[in-house]
């Protein structure tokens, strides 16, 4: 089932709430293999994205809620990360209570005290805004969910990506494994830009237990957030060239996932993240965000793969990490010839 806007919209506060709750939720990462870069409207892709599912890094989070005498105009809130208040958090989070009023309007009758905890570093190579916000936008649906008991799986794991985003495009697809596709695409059934979806197949068994290996290049914060940098393709060059180029590697990419066509996956996975930073390189005003030695890993990863046929790749996100992606028979391989001659710290992940 297709569902939209009003789908999700409670025109009103219910008269009857659970004095005190506790919700605890967790949601994985996740890293784009077609990537989605530039927005419209609130929080909307300008082009269809498809994303392998992390298994292992999570944020985990917990939200203390107690009803209050009267609804406030606003959700009051403390956000805790590792048992330590962070007011720098709470910006983004209070936009993304701001964005989900309309469609879950009982989240100002509660004080919250929001617990979070990543299993992987924070600012370490790894989305924790997407996996995040999807750990909020679960407990919000559970909430609902205990207020409107008649909801639907469905319905439930369609709210959750849909909520989710409205805190972090990526965050809608930090959902259900392997994969999952976001945008709407008019030759894929059911997708939507609302929500993203499972694809209506069985992702071939050569990408089960596929590794993701995140080398970290850079630690800290992005030199450019995403927001800024999705504003950036608005009025990009390239913007038209780039979604219809979007829309065909999306079917080229579910394809390859369907069929296990490996040789194939790694070429347009590798364009993919290489395109993303043509778009930065090529924006107004630019960014180079990779680092010297971002290009010798790929240069390396290509030459591993050249000279021993190895199925190995890799990807980026908006950073100087990368992300190698290789089957899990291959690890010993992989280790021997990459990890234990470079000096970054790994984060292993896997599909």
């Amino acid at each position: 089932m297709r569902f939209i806007e009003s789908d999700f919209t409670i025109p009103e506060i219910p008269k009857q709430l659970v004095a005190q709750i506790r919700i605890s939720a967790s949601a994985p990462s996740n890293i784009a293999l077609v990537k989605y870069w530039g927005k419209q409207g609130l929080q909307l892709p300008m082009n269809p994205s498809v994303s392998f599912t992390l298994n292992r890094s999570k944020t985990l989070t917990t939200a203390d809620l107690t009803a209050l005498n009267k609804a406030s105009k606003q959700v009051l809130f403390k956000f805790y990360f590792d048992q330590k208040h962070y007011p720098d958090f709470e910006p983004k989070i209070a936009g993304f209570f701001k964005n989900i009023q309309k469609f879950a309007p009982f989240v100002t009758a509660y004080q919250w005290q929001i617990y979070s905890h990543n299993t992987f570093p924070h600012s370490g190579g790894i989305a924790s805004s997407a996996s995040g916000f999807a750990a909020l936008a679960k407990i919000v649906v559970d909430l609902e969910k205990q207020l409107y008991p008649q909801q639907t799986e469905e319905y439930y794991n369609k709210k959750v990506s849909f909520l989710a985003r409205l805190g972090s495009g990526s965050a809608t697809r930090s959902m259900a494994s392997p994969v999952m596709i976001w945008g709407t695409h008019p030759q894929i059934k059911n997708t939507s830009d609302l929500y993203a979806v499972l694809p209506n197949f069985d992702v071939h068994p050569v990408f089960s237990n596929f590794r993701d290996s995140i080398v970290l290049v850079e630690k800290g914060q992005k030199k450019v957030s995403s927001t800024a940098g999705h504003n950036l393709m608005t009025k990009h060059p390239y913007k038209d060239i780039r979604k219809q180029q979007a829309f065909e590697h999306t079917l080229q990419m579910l394809q390859y996932l369907k069929t296990g066509d490996v040789e194939n996956f790694i070429k347009l996975t590798e364009a993919e993240a290489l395109g993303l930073h043509a778009l930065m390189m090529t924006s107004d005003p630019d960014y180079i965000l990779m680092q010297p030695d971002t290009l010798k890993i790929i240069l390396t990863i290509r030459q591993i793969r050249h000279q021993t046929g190895l199925p190995v790749c890799f990807t980026l996100d908006a950073g100087a990490n990368v992300h190698v992606l290789y089957p899990e028979n291959i690890v010993n391989e992989i280790e021997e010839k990459l990890f234990s001659k470079i000096y970054y710290d790994v984060i292993h992940d896997y599909v």
